[in-house]
């Protein structure tokens, strides 16, 4: 049977076992959409990045992301992941790359201090009309840790290509007691057209970070996402586009993940509208995974 290079790289992390675990495919050449779920499904992680020759000649390569349940368009901790390990392993060199996505071509750029940096949709900013209430009780706080910072920074979903509800929370011992109410947060995504929440404070943990959040999306499957890519990235337009952060402050560092045992960090360049985000990746796990045939994708794959 088919094998096929397969990894498990940590992206957003400088380490191993930390940060978001994102699946690579170096070489996904040939493979069907259904093998390639197959094998997302069999590496276990929240996203799996397959590596293709681009059919558009305006990109130096193909991306395709998969779930373990189905195709998603676009994911910024697996395009972290899979460039972190092309680099790794010099397949790409230091500078600028363009890739093609089911989203779009967007622009990553690779560097000589192993960061990774990836284009993401120019931001939109919305302001939303929600109870301040409901949504504390959706994430178990009490209001009062809300309103003292919401009277500068109102709810708003902001959206640089997977929209986040964004909720400024005081201070960093209640971000780490929340208590999420999935069926509320549903229901209040859904009243916004929102895919997850992000609640964040200027409380960090580093002396260089910006701010704390946490991401849960559980419309999308997701309980708590380790170190999120696109809510970093949103979240980071937010505050600047409100002030929120001194003009002289060149970029926003985002922390995540501590409070389940996964830490890392996405740097955001963004001016309120434009955004880039960045960070490295890890890779943790390396060997062959045997493909299923393409008429016979529902056996068992054996790593």
């Amino acid at each position: 049977m088919e094998t096929r290079q397969a990894l498990l790289v940590d992206a957003f992390a400088d380490e191993p076992l930390a940060g978001n675990p994102a699946g690579v495919v170096p070489e996904a050449e040939g493979l069907t959409a259904d093998q390639m779920r197959a094998v997302a499904s069999e590496l276990g992680a929240s996203e799996t990045a397959f590596v293709l020759p681009a059919t558009d000649s305006d990109a130096d390569r193909r991306l395709r992301f998969f779930s373990p349940e189905r195709e998603v368009d676009l994911c910024g901790h697996a395009t972290v992941a899979a460039h972190a390990a092309l680099a790794e392993r010099g397949v790409v060199e230091d500078g600028q790359h363009t890739m093609a996505t089911e989203a779009g071509v967007f622009e990553v750029e690779t560097k000589e201090n192993d960061m990774v940096w990836m284009e993401q949709d120019e931001a939109d900013i919305r302001t939303v009309d929600l109870d301040e209430q409901r949504v504390a009780d959706a994430l178990g706080l009490d209001v009062a840790t809300l309103r003292d910072v919401g009277a500068d920074l109102p709810l708003s979903v902001a959206d640089t290509g997977f929209p986040w509800l964004v909720v400024p929370v005081n201070y960093f011992e209640h971000l780490g007691s929340i208590d999420p109410d999935v069926t509320a947060i549903e229901e209040l995504c859904r009243a916004v057209d929102a895919e997850g929440i992000y609640p964040f404070t200027f409380d960090t943990i580093s002396g260089r970070s910006t701010l704390h959040g946490r991401a849960f999306a559980p419309l999308a499957g997701i309980a708590e996402d380790p170190v999120t890519g696109t809510a970093a990235g949103a979240c980071g337009a937010y505050i600047r586009r409100h002030g929120a952060i001194d003009s002289t402050v060149e970029q926003v560092v985002v922390e995540q993940g501590h409070f389940i045992d996964r830490p890392g960090t996405v740097t955001v360049d963004t001016d309120g509208l434009e955004v880039w985000i960045g960070g490295r990746g890890v890779t943790s796990l390396s060997g062959d995974i045997t493909v299923p045939p393409a008429a016979e994708d529902d056996d068992i794959i054996e790593i």
